[in-house]
């Protein structure tokens, strides 16, 4: 399945499904505080149920420390 994940294009395995799998999928390292898909910000209880498909775009929003 190809996705443009914050402005770039990438393919994922077949069992990425869900916003959730795709968070798991980039973001292990970091908590992702907002996510956008195809143009509609979600709320995080929908992130388990809402499936992606193949052309779908997606934002993801995280908080970066420093100064």
């Amino acid at each position: 399945m190809s996705l443009l994940i914050n402005g770039s294009t990438v393919q994922l395995p077949e069992h990425v499904s869900t916003v959730s799998d795709v968070i798991l999928h980039f973001f292990t390292d970091r908590p992702v505080v907002i996510v956008e898909h195809n143009g509609e910000i979600i709320d995080k209880a929908s992130h388990p149920t809402r499936e992606v498909t193949d052309g779908d775009k997606l934002e993801f929003v995280h908080f970066v420390g420093g100064g």
